[in-house]
């Protein structure tokens, strides 16, 4: 009998998992976080709230089968990448942390590209130079806080801080090293050069450990406020997208994972890694696989704008709203009469990287209603999708099975919208709790309780597929190329609008 805990620090809620392993979720519990916005497109956290949220979500899930927790054997968190945390020299936060969301590092960005060769540092390190990265938010703090810069002892992320916490030791789980821009992907290692370009020493980067290894063991000080017992097994975890997308089934060479939350990611599981500057890279979970991935800033918060903004008077009353709005939109043909809209209200991060792209709606005429506007930003989010698609096969990576997941996939409208626009089929997850469960299968396969990888997405149901409609096929062909003919079009617009 063998029990792991899988916690995830996300960006509004600690959530955590028991399993009685091989396959019973015991419980899910989960607390919520404080998101801080000081001054437009500033996004920080307190790194010790996740630690008090971590600590009762731990003696919520033993609370709800005490028997457990002599079973323990051990716990995996999974977290925000790659959001950045401070110590000093003696383990003293410096301050809240920067997301990976954060938006204040523009100028850096600007004044790195001037300076570093950006082809160069995408082949090297597989991603671009973006606001991702760790260097560009260190040389921020470098001139607007220089007394907390050059108090900098340890530079790590949300997770590694619990681990930390936990354990009393400092490690780099490989993705958040991978995603700040300081490993070379030639030989996996964190690069001195790299860890130069953010201005601070070599020594505040702690080693790198892959995802199941296990890094340390629960401390007594942890254990008396986590409620975990002394000396259980830590490993180093997985950044939240990768452990999701990992829980969800994306193992095999070829699998791909549509999530429809409030921003919309796909993730395929590949066996070897091709850096492109239109998405991001992560390693897979699982040893010498990697996991590139894209991200749409903005979807099912386009969807929940027009809801409380255009269609607040249409869904007044209504117990469903978006539902409502589907079964309107169910009513227009595809292609939505000549309709199209960009979703990119927040920017768009990949495929197109264009922080100054912005939301529009395009072919309007009186004849069109509410209804026209939903279908058309349902299909902007398919193209979208497609988009991504397209770039993995451009590199060469095949896409061979679609899983769709989160709140949108619960609409038969919209997914079979994508469906129709991908010419795929879409299979269906039920009651995927989330990365947390990634987290703590990670545990499992590094404290050798499993020796299964696949045993995580073992534990989700397989809902409906959805197949696609052959006769939507030629309609959304040429929607796909009009709705990426519009953007190339507004994009100088955007850069000269953007600029003034």
């Amino acid at each position: 009998m063998a029990a792991v805990i899988g916690i995830d620090i996300g960006t509004t809620s600690t959530i955590g998992i028991l399993i009685d392993l091989p396959d019973r979720i015991v419980a899910v519990v989960s607390r919520p976080t404080d998101l801080v916005s000081l001054h437009p497109g500033w996004a920080e956290e307190d790194p010790e709230q996740w630690w008090r949220n971590t600590c009762a979500v731990t003696r919520d899930l033993l609370a709800a089968e005490p028997a457990l927790a002599a079973s323990l054997v051990g716990i995996g968190v999974a977290g925000m990448v790659p959001a950045v945390v401070l110590l000093d020299g003696q383990g003293n936060l410096l301050r809240r942390s920067i997301q990976q969301s954060d938006g204040r590092a523009t100028e850096e960005v600007t004044a790195m590209l001037g300076a570093v060769d950006g082809g160069t540092f995408l082949r090297r390190t597989g991603n671009g130079i973006t606001q991702q990265i760790v260097a560009t938010k260190l040389r921020w703090l470098e001139r607007h806080e220089p007394d907390v810069f050059r108090r900098i002892g340890t530079v790590f992320g949300s997770y590694d801080f619990i681990n930390w916490k936990l354990t009393g030791e400092k490690r780099l789980e490989h993705n958040w090293a991978l995603e700040a821009g300081v490993v070379d992907l030639a030989d996996g290692q964190i690069a001195p050069d790299l860890v130069a370009l953010g201005g601070v020493a070599l020594s505040a980067l702690p080693p790198i450990a892959e995802s199941e290894a296990v890094i340390g063991h629960v401390t007594a000080r942890a254990a008396a406020e986590s409620g975990l017992p002394e000396g259980l097994a830590v490993v180093a975890g997985a950044a939240d997208h990768v452990a999701s997308a990992y829980a969800a089934g994306v193992v095999g060479h070829g699998d791909v994972l549509l999530k429809f939350g409030g921003a919309g990611d796909i993730l395929i599981a590949v066996d070897h890694a091709i850096p492109d500057r239109r998405i991001f890279l992560d390693r897979h979970v699982i040893p010498g696989r990697f996991m590139p991935n894209g991200c749409m800033a903005a979807t099912g918060a386009m969807l929940n704008w027009i809801v409380s903004g255009f269609a607040a008077g249409l869904v007044a009353g209504q117990a469903h709203p978006h539902a409502h709005l589907d079964a309107l939109a169910d009513t227009i043909p595809a292609g939505s009469e000549g309709v199209f809209v960009l979703p990119y209200l927040l920017g768009e991060k990949s495929p197109i990287q264009d922080p100054l792209a912005r939301g529009t709606i395009s072919g309007l005429s009186l004849n069109h209603g509410p209804a026209h506007l939903w279908r058309a930003a349902l299909e902007g989010v398919g193209y979208g999708f497609r988009h991504h698609l397209e770039v993995f096969r451009e590199l060469g990576y095949p896409v061979r099975r679609l899983l769709v997941s989160d709140g949108g996939s619960r609409s038969g409208v919209w997914m079979q919208i994508v469906a129709d626009i991908l010419q795929m089929p879409l299979q269906r997850l039920e009651g995927h709790p989330g990365s947390c469960l990634g987290a703590a299968w990670v545990a499992a396969i590094g404290v050798g309780a499993s020796e299964d990888w696949g045993g995580a997405a073992a534990m989700l149901r397989r809902g409906e597929v959805i197949q696609p409609n052959p006769i939507h096929a030629e309609v959304y062909e040429a929607g796909y190329h009009r709705f990426r003919a519009l953007y190339e079009r507004l994009a100088p617009w955007f850069a000269e609008a953007g600029e003034g």
